[in-house]
């Protein structure tokens, strides 16, 4: 260690020590020269540490209009309590921040001008946030200027709308400009434009002498054209409070006969049809269609659409794995159609660039990956002389590879999902015929554990976690591409018959967006595919979504969320062509 090294960490151990020792003079009451007074209750303290801390004191010691020598002083607006842990995080720099006394902390914080107390609130604000309490954080953080929390919070609560009115208490508290700050905005996740309306009554219905006059502003942001005809005519337009407000009812007349047709000269506002951006898009990356590909798509569940978002400085991969962490998507491994690869590249969303990390140790392609605590697991997979056990991790914060325990068998071509805090794989080939067989590995336990057998041989399959399940899907099994779905239950170690998708295929991409199971391209036996199918759990039914852009299989899929520009993946379409209408996604666009 150099001597500057040496001296930086003796001056913070210094540091640490002088302020324990002044902390325990306070204590004492030795060599205090100030006591405040706080609802009756007397804290001695010295005037040069408190000065340090905030230009709340320093004005109150220096420029307060007090004798020099003046011992006593009196602050308002402040427990004692609150005070005692203000005082003690003055000297020590360090308070015990708990979901009791945070509010309160941060209000007397911002009060007192302790700004770095005020941080380190909103830090511990940061980790709360939740549906239930985002809206009380959103006025806090915006009554106290902290703008970061309040963006935070305002983003979730945009993003959990539904959960955030089931849940929160203070939605019902939002004023009228607050309601339709948030109710205006392109980015609010909503499945059906329905639940905004519904949202509205139930807001109007807390207080409804006073807040029934705000329908004829609040009607305006919702999204009229997105509603189906029905709902308009049996849930809006004959609503009381639309039907007594006569500056509104016109417009919902104007989009029910533009849906139907009737009278399409008629104009609606841009803003009644606008499709709202969707929260999460899908990912479809790489694969082969005739030869390796570097094409992304991404598929809009707002419009039901796929739209190109391949940025051309990524070199075609396939039989590759991907996942998204951090903010980032890593694609692992795979072939280029010269060498089977263990390069890692990382895409940045945001700033649409590709860089790379850190190779894996080995050269591998049918690659299974997942994500867990943060950590990305690359399984098994062909070296290009034969499929392999093992298995490597992969910490984004060092950048850095490391083997761990290998799986109990050679697996291949097979695939792996995250479910309870453990990674499953299931099925494969091993270089001799295709698997049955499946594992889960524990970091707790730092091992691979059997788990019931599936009831039929598949590789090329799509393993996912869906509604606390594990799914197998599809696949070949040896002989042919096969549509069949088995449900894995990890409380009981059963595998049970799930409803078959509508094609049979294998080696295809898939995920779970917006609680549906999406499978997208693969191979049929014959042809290589462009169709994309959804499993909705709700129904047990599967239903078919608009095609990608090109045919591929040995693609790989993944979900992106809570993009701030997230409008660059949407598919830029308006209802007045109504294209959507032709592939609508369950629970998204009802027919």
């Amino acid at each position: 260690m150099s001597k500057q090294k040496e001296e930086k960490g003796m001056e913070r151990k210094v540091d640490g020590m002088s302020c324990n020792i002044i902390n325990e003079l306070r204590l004492e009451k030795q060599l205090c020269d100030a006591v405040i007074v706080v609802d009756g209750a007397e804290f001695h303290v010295h005037k040069n540490i408190l000065c340090g801390c905030s230009p709340y004191f320093m004005a109150l010691f220096t420029n307060g209009g007090y004798p020099p020598d003046k011992l006593r002083y009196s602050i308002p607006n402040v427990s004692a309590k609150i005070m005692e842990l203000i005082v003690e995080y003055a000297y020590i720099r360090r308070v015990n921040i708990t979901e009791k006394n945070v509010f309160k902390l941060l209000i007397a914080a911002d009060y007192l001008l302790v700004n770095s107390l005020v941080n380190d609130c909103c830090t511990f604000l940061k980790a709360q946030l939740c549906p239930e309490n985002c809206v009380k954080i959103w006025h806090l953080a915006h009554s106290y200027f902290c703008e970061k929390l309040k963006q935070q919070a305002f983003r979730l609560i945009l993003h959990n709308f539904e959960e955030m009115v089931r849940l929160s208490e203070e939605f019902l508290d939002l004023t009228v400009e607050q309601l339709s700050e948030i109710i205006e905005k392109d980015e609010l996740n909503v499945k059906q434009e329905s639940v905004v309306f519904e949202a509205i009554l139930q807001w109007i219905k807390h207080a409804p002498w006073k807040r029934k006059a705000h329908i004829g502003v609040l009607l305006p942001r919702v999204r009229l054209g997105l509603l189906t005809h029905d709902y308009l005519m049996n849930n809006v337009s004959n609503n009381i409070l639309v039907m007594d407000d006569m500056t509104r009812k016109p417009i919902v007349t104007r989009v029910l006969m533009g849906i139907d047709d009737l009278n399409p000269s008629l104009p609606l506002s841009s803003d009644l049809q606008r499709l709202r951006l969707p929260s999460a898009v899908l990912l479809a990356i790489g694969g082969y269609g005739h030869k390796n590909l570097n094409t992304i798509e991404a598929y809009d569940t707002r419009a039901a659409r796929w739209v190109n978002v391949t940025c051309d400085d990524e070199s075609p991969r396939a039989y590759h794995g991907t996942v998204y962490l951090n903010g980032f998507v890593y694609c692992i491994g795979g072939y280029d159609s010269v060498d089977f690869l263990n390069s890692v590249r990382r895409f940045d969303p945001i700033t649409r660039t590709w860089a790379q990390v850190n190779p894996m140790h080995s050269c591998w392609c049918d690659v299974s990956v997942c994500v867990l605590d943060s950590r990305i697991y690359a399984m098994g997979g062909f070296d290009g002389i034969r499929q392999v056990k093992t298995v490597e991790r992969y910490e984004p914060e060092n950048d850095r590879w490391c083997m761990i325990a290998p799986m109990h068998e050679r697996r291949g071509d097979s695939s792996a999902t995250v479910l309870n805090g453990k990674v499953y794989i299931c099925g494969g080939f091993d270089g001799n015929g295709c698997l049955f067989t499946g594992e889960y590995y524990s970091p707790q336990m730092g091992a691979w554990t059997l788990i019931t057998p599936m009831m039929i041989r598949r590789r090329g399959l799509g393993v996912v976690a869906y509604g606390g399940w594990v799914y197998a899907v599809g696949g070949n099994d040896g002989v042919n591409q096969i549509s069949n779905v088995e449900v894995y239950n990890p409380q009981t170690n059963v595998w049970t018959q799930g409803p078959a998708m509508n094609n049979k295929r294998s080696s295809f991409g898939i995920e779970v967006l917006d609680d549906l199971l999406f499978v997208a391209g693969g191979e049929n036996g014959t042809t290589i595919m462009d169709e994309v199918e959804c499993y909705d759990k709700q129904t047990s039914e599967w239903h078919a979504v608009k095609n990608m852009g090109i045919s591929r299989h040995a693609l790989s899929c993944c979900v992106l969320s809570g993009l701030p520009n997230m409008a660059e993946y949407e598919n830029k379409l308006s209802l007045e062509n109504k294209l959507w209408r032709d592939f609508p996604c369950p629970q998204t666009h009802p027919r």
